[in-house]
């Protein structure tokens, strides 16, 4: 990314020496994105993020739909999905889920009626980290599904080819990559009206000037992914990881489980719920002690309000800690955290009870 902060500024879409510069960047990393992806080049529209990526989704099929529109998504999708189909004007059908969070495509399509304009699921849960089955729900339709891989992408195999589905939106920062872009892939020959207009940029469906430098960096994720099958690598690494702090935090604490699906679930991330300590507590107390995790997802624990998720699961969600690992994660990271987890807990519980047990 370092040339293109320092030196080559020029404007993609100028025919001049800096623009050319730029251009074949960006086409580079176009190029590198969808290789990771299993997609045409030509299918990856590049975005700010994974939001815009779900509001271009939705709000361009909706545009292209008659009206009024129709669009089903499922309880456990990520606020983004949630919001704009909320505030989108359709009428929207929610699905339910099962207590480990997960939809079942046959209930999510036999919500689709006549009028419907969309279908949006996840491919996984962004907070217990449940594995969808979004290409059933793909491969049941003639309906336009858009499916949200944002926190899939990077730690489980993904092939917009054999996906099926007609749009996906991935992130860059969710797989080692900068914040601040992201990507929708668009089945080719689908037509949906742009949701940032101003320009003819991304072949005239995402007006504004490209993000050079955080899209050269998507790529370059992108590609260290690809190269030597490392996301196969850091998927085992990551699942290593989080078995051992299942199992250590289950044994040194009592009253401990694993919300979700543990056994079909996204390799890096486990959501736990703490009988008798509400989460905040436990997470203020780990990041004093160098430890940072959320208790809930990243976008819904900053209105303080329960998680949508874990509502939607039939849970208390007061009492759920997401722990999660990376790709620089080591193993005596995890073993600080279980010290941690233990000590903490443990301090927390005594102050409510007066004893010192776990």
């Amino acid at each position: 990314m370092v040339p293109y902060l320092r030196e080559h500024h020029g404007d993609p879409a100028r025919l001049h020496a800096e623009g050319r510069a730029t251009r074949v960047a960006v086409e580079d990393a176009r190029d590198r994105i969808a290789a990771f992806v299993g997609a045409r080049p030509r299918e990856v529209v590049f975005t700010s993020g994974g939001t815009e990526a779900v509001n271009m989704a939705i709000y361009g099929a909706i545009a292209r739909a008659s009206d009024p529109a129709h669009v089903v998504t499922t309880a456990v999708e990520h606020s983004s999905v949630l919001d704009a189909c909320r505030r989108s004007g359709a009428d929207v059908t929610v699905v339910g889920v099962d207590g480990t969070g997960r939809y079942d495509p046959a209930a999510v399509l036999d919500a689709v009626r006549d009028d419907t304009a969309l279908v949006s699921v996840q491919l996984a849960n962004h907070e217990v980290g449940t594995l969808q089955d979004a290409a059933a729900v793909c491969a049941g339709t003639d309906v336009l599904v858009h499916v949200d891989a944002c926190a899939a992408v990077g730690h489980v195999p993904l092939d917009f080819r054999s996906l099926g589905a007609d749009l996906c939106s991935i992130t860059a920062h969710k797989l080692g990559g900068p914040a601040g872009t992201g990507a929708l892939l668009v089945r080719r020959g689908l037509r949906i009206p742009p949701f940032v207009v101003g320009g003819a940029q991304e072949r005239a469906r995402r007006g504004g000037l490209e993000n050079v430098p955080a899209i050269v960096g998507f790529g370059a994720a992108a590609a260290e992914l690809v190269e030597g099958d490392r996301l196969a690598t850091e998927a085992a690494t990551a699942r290593r990881q989080v078995d051992r702090i299942v199992s250590g935090a289950c044994t040194a604490v009592t009253g401990v489980r694993v919300l979700g699906d543990r056994d079909a679930a996204l390799p890096h991330l486990v959501c736990l719920e703490v009988d008798g300590v509400e989460a905040e507590p436990i997470l203020l107390a780990l990041d004093q002690r160098g430890v940072a995790v959320h208790s809930g997802s990243a976008c819904s624990s900053e209105t303080f309000e329960p998680s949508p998720v874990l509502q939607a699961m039939g849970l208390d969600g007061d009492h759920a800690l997401r722990v999660s690992v990376g790709w620089t994660t080591t193993d005596a990271d995890v073993d600080l955290f279980l010290v941690a987890f233990a000590d903490v807990t443990g301090r927390l519980r005594s102050l409510r009870t007066g004893s010192s047990t776990q």
